[in-house]
This record gives structure tokens, C-alpha cells and sequence, in this order.
């Protein structure tokens, strides 16, 4: 392509009337040259408060230097992160879900109020990943999105931990198969630096699905954070935006049906995360392409699970870069015609980027597609009387076939946290949480202390576990989420009751109980709205159902 003769920054930098906005451009660094430039967005999701973003300051400066490079002028701006690790379990989970959005506002805000050409994101934590793609494909303009990279693991004992070995450890604590100084040494070990949680969780599927999707570079985010190679793919990044910006390829070129599936291959294929369900259906209704939460099932019936990474299966974000990253794996679907080849912000397409794998010899990380960790995909998509609009089951680990129980239904995720420390949950049981959807939490907050807890006394896949909000990436075990509708707006799962049969067949991909439903909604209503005031509340006003992404904009009907 030729570079675009007119640029979006002209209305900030060109003509005599905009002398006011070079004056503060000038007063905050830019130089004559600088305003000949294509002004570049440089946002970053930078905090001290999460190692997963610990980092992303230091690594601003090599995005920068790429940009400049690349013939255009950085201009930074901060977003917020909220970290799921820090706030699960606790009432500031809720604020998770709903930070994707405010982050996906903020960065529309920066980027259209000063006119910028394109725009980077550096992102770590779970909700920034999805966040920043929202953006990129709401604005539609040429970005990238760079992702942070994985922490490493820590060590104890010369075994690998992660965060979810600190969460499976307040289980087997409260069991009483751990004392207070096992589970202090975990604690002390599990995060031994800057960089996202380190299994296939929530940051790690995104990072691998924005690479299948087109919008980040591949390899780009497999190093690790505190790797020496990860400041020259920062770098790399700089210049890609630069040139995604003189091309004027815009988001929207990526985003599209095809890549969207391939993007949801990636994660059934991984045993990825729940969430990321909710996040490609978000990208897709930013982006304005139909997309159905039911592609995920369909995919899961024909597409293997390849990868043996933690929470399903035995190793970290880590080992898979070692043995070859996302272009290893990526090329076994390629060869197996389960992807098709697409654009990619690298320049080169998919299919391109993928033939450049390098298979470290003896690596037992990706195997192949005709001979999988698992036959079948990691999600399944359950419909049934309790979830008439759908629900998420995650079978990598656990979930294959039937499972039927009498139902533990508790009205928030502190009530089941309690009954599980209590150990007064048994194996059969079905755990129903509920009102802690979009709208019922709201911010549809995580369960992961609540499966943690449960495998760390031994019962993951022991017992089953409904939910109108969402797990973690860690989470594993026959856990079900995002039931749609949710209890807030009336669901069937606000109906159930303690003691009621309810039957699971991943199979026939149904969830449902032996009850009278109609009796049962005679005079029923559902729990009054919780109300947290200010962004809380007008989340809970604006928010769609689950099985549409939860997100804050209408998105049309597909």
C-alpha cells in the first residue's frame, strides 16, 4: 500500500486555526519534525499493584523506540488494570469484568479526542488483553496489541508452581494436608517476578488467540516478561504499528469471521480458558461480526485438545515457549487443515508466520492432532432447563461424560467459599452459585477460590459446580459458568433448590433438573439488584447476557 496522504492527526497539527494544540504539543516535547509524523498512541496498562504489568513501563521504551524508528511519533497514555489474582474471592473481583470495558473506553477516548493515527496497547493482565482488541476493532483504526509475556515459574522443592498451586494450597490447608508453614513457603515461592499468571489461564489463551486473530504479532508475546528477547520484540511491535499506520491497515481487516474462528480454535486446542469465550464474543460484537458462542462446541467436537498445559494438564506458558511457542502449535492445526490462513499485523500471514516453527527436539509440550492429550476439545456449550440461553463447561481436565448430583445452592461465592473451608461439601454434590452474573454480581466476579479450594481437598471432577458467573483460567474440575439467563434477570437457576437432582451430560450437552419450573416460577421474583453506586450500578443498567460477551454495547443479533 502507499502511505496515506491525510491523516487524523491534520486536525490537530495542520493549519493555521490548530496553532493553540502544536503550541502544547511543543510544550509537552514534540519537535517540528514530530508534528510531520503520523502521531501513534503508546497506551500502557502499567501498574505496581501485579506483576503481570509490573513490567510494561520498561517496555514502553522499546515500543517507543519502534515507532520512532518506524517513522512515526509516540504519545503515551495509562489505563487502569485490575488484577484478578489479587481480587479473587473478594468483593473487588467484581470490578474485573467491568474494567474491560473502562479500559475499552479509555483507550477510545484517548485516541479519538487527540486525533492519533494509530494506537499500541501493552497489556499483561487478564481483562487488558480482550480490552485492547475491543478498542482496536471499535475504533477501527491500524494498531497493534503487545502482550507482556508470562511470568516464570516459581520453585519449591524442585517442583514448578504457579498461582494456582497457591490457590489449590488453601484447600489442601483447610483439609489439613498442608500446615500453616508449607502453605506460607508456597505463598512465598509461587511469583517470583514480573509477568502474567504462568498456566494456559485467561492471559495466556488471549495472548495465543490476538496472535490467531491477526491483531499481535506471533512470537511477539510467547517470550516470557523477564526474558533478554522480550525488549526487541517490543521493539518490533513499535515498528509494526508505525507501518500498520503508513499502510492504513485498520483493525477491522483482521477481525473477521475466519479469524475469529481460528482464534477459538487456538483456545479449545490449548484447553484455554472459559473466559475467553466471553472475550471473542466481545471482539466480534466491537468489530460488528456475527458471532455465536455455540462455534466453540462445534469446534470442540472436531478439534483435539495438543497441548499438555496447566490447569488441565503438567506445564507452564514457560515450557511451551521453550519448545517452540505458539508457531509449534499453531503449525500442527495449520497441517492438519483445522486453521485457515489469514492476515496477520506482522505483515506476513498466518500460515507464513507458522511455517517458520522450530520444534525443539525432544519437547513434550504440543503433541499432534492424530495423536492428542485429548480427543476432544476443552469447552463445551451446555443448553438445558437451567441454562436455556447456554453455558460454559470446560472438560480439558475433567467433564467428558455425565455427572449427576443433588444440588449445595448458595446466593454468592463467600457463602460457597465458607461451606467448601467447612468441608461440608461432599463428593455427588452439585454446588450452585448464583446472583453473581453480569448484571446479579454485578461484574459476573470468578470462582476460582471456590474450585481451588475444592481440588485442594481432592474433590475436583469429585463434584460439579454451577454458576451464572465465570471461572478463572486455573480453574479446573467439572465446573459450569456463564449460565444464561442468569438468576438476576429471572434465570431458571435462581429456581433451584437444596436437594434438587440435577443431571450434566457433556455428551448430549445438556444441564438440567428434575423440578416443576413452571410451579416453581409461580410467584417467583428474582433477588433485588445489589447496588455499589457508580460505575458498579450502570454496568449492572447496560450490561448484555453472558452468552453475548457481557458487554456494554447492544450487540446485534447473530
Amino acid at each position: 500500500m502507499t502511505e496515506l496522504k491525510i491523516r487524523r492527526s491534520d486536525a490537530i497539527t495542520k493549519g493555521p486555526a490548530r496553532a493553540p494544540a502544536r503550541a502544547m504539543l511543543r510544550g509537552a516535547g514534540l519537535t517540528d519534525e514530530d508534528l510531520t509524523k503520523p502521531l501513534i498512541g503508546v497506551v500502557n496498562t502499567w501498574s505496581t499493584v501485579t506483576p503481570c504489568n509490573l513490567h510494561l513501563a520498561d517496555l514502553a521504551e522499546p515500543v517507543r523506540a519502534g515507532v520512532r524508528a518506524g517513522g512515526g511519533a509516540p504519545i503515551d497514555f495509562n489505563t487502569i488494570v485490575v488484577s484478578d489474582g489479587i481480587t479473587m474471592g473478594a468483593d473487588g473481583m467484581r470490578a474485573s469484568l467491568i474494567s474491560r470495558e473502562a479500559i475499552a473506553d479509555s483507550i477510545e477516548l484517548a485516541v479519538r479526542g487527540h486525533s492519533l493515527d494509530g494506537v499500541i496497547v501493552l497489556v499483561g493482565c487478564d481483562k487488558t488483553i480482550p480490552a485492547a482488541a475491543m478498542a482496536l476493532a471499535r475504533l477501527d483504526i491500524p494498531g497493534v496489541v503487545f502482550y507482556g509475556g508470562t511470568i516464570m515459574p516459581g520453585q519449591r522443592d524442585g517442583r514448578d508452581l504457579s498461582i494456582q498451586d497457591v490457590f489449590e494450597a488453601v484447600g489442601a490447608h483447610a483439609a489439613g494436608t498442608i500446615d500453616d508453614t508449607e502453605l506460607d513457603a508456597i505463598e512465598r515461592a509461587a511469583c517470583p517476578g514480573a509477568g502474567a499468571c504462568g498456566g494456559q489461564f485467561t492471559a495466556n489463551t488471549m495472548a495465543m488467540a490476538l496472535a490467531f486473530l491477526g491483531l499481535a504479532p506471533v512470537g511477539a508475546g510467547d517470550v516470557p516478561a523477564v526474558d533478554p528477547d522480550k525488549a526487541a520484540q517490543a521493539e518490533r511491535c513499535g515498528r509494526l504499528v508505525a507501518r500498520q499506520v503508513r499502510e492504513g491497515t485498520s483493525a477491522r481487516a483482521y477481525v473477521t469471521a475466519k479469524s475469529l474462528r481460528n482464534a477459538a480454535t487456538a483456545v479449545v486446542a490449548s484447553g484455554g480458558s472459559t473466559n475467553a469465550v466471553l472475550h471473542l464474543a466481545a471482539i466480534a460484537a466491537e468489530a460488528g461480526v456475527p458471532f455465536s458462542i455455540d462455534i466453540f462446541d462445534e469446534l470442540s467436537r472436531q478439534t483435539p485438545v495438543i497441548t499438555d498445559l496447566k490447569p488441565g494438564g503438567k506445564y507452564l506458558a514457560r515450557d511451551l515457549y521453550a519448545a517452540g511457542g505458539v508457531r509449534l502449535f499453531g503449525s500442527r492445526l495449520k497441517e492438519a487443515r483445522m486453521i485457515e490462513d489469514a492476515p496477520t499485523v506482522s505483515g506476513e500471514t498466518l500460515f507464513a508466520e507458522f511455517s517458520k516453527a522450530e520444534e525443539t527436539p525432544g519437547q513434550k509440550v504440543v503433541g499432534a492432532v492424530d495423536a492428542p492429550f485429548k480427543a476432544t476439545g476443552g469447552l463445551r456449550i451446555l443448553y438445558g432447563d437451567v441454562a436455556p440461553e447456554g453455558a460454559v463447561l470446560k472438560t480439558a481436565g475433567y467433564g467428558d461424560g455425565a455427572f449427576e448430583g443433588r444440588a449445595r445452592v448458595f446466593e454468592c461465592e463467600e457463602d460457597a467459599f465458607a461451606a467448601v473451608s467447612k468441608r461440608e461439601i461432599k463428593e455427588g454434590d452439585v454446588v450452585v452459585i448464583r446472583y453473581e452474573g453480569p448484571k446479579g454480581g454485578p461484574g459476573m466476579r470468578e470462582m476460582l477460590g471456590v474450585t481451588a479450594a475444592l481440588a485442594g481437598q481432592g474433590l475436583a471432577g469429585k463434584v460439579a459446580l454451577l454458576t451464572d458467573g465465570r471461572f478463572s483460567g486455573a480453574s479446573h474440575g467439572f465446573v459450569i459458568g456463564h449460565i444464561a439467563p442468569e438468576a438476576a434477570v429471572g434465570g431458571p437457576i435462581g429456581l433451584l433448590e437444596d436437594g434438587d437432582v440435577i443431571r450434566i451430560d457433556a455428551q448430549a450437552r445438556r444441564i438440567d433438573a428434575e423440578i416443576d419450573f413452571d410451579r416453581r416460577r409461580e410467584g417467583f421474583a428474582p433477588r433485588a439488584q445489589r447496588k455499589f453506586g457508580g460505575a458498579f450500578d450502570k454496568y449492572a443498567r447496560l450490561v448484555s447476557s453472558a452468552s453475548k460477551g457481557a458487554v456494554t454495547i447492544q450487540p446485534s443479533d447473530n
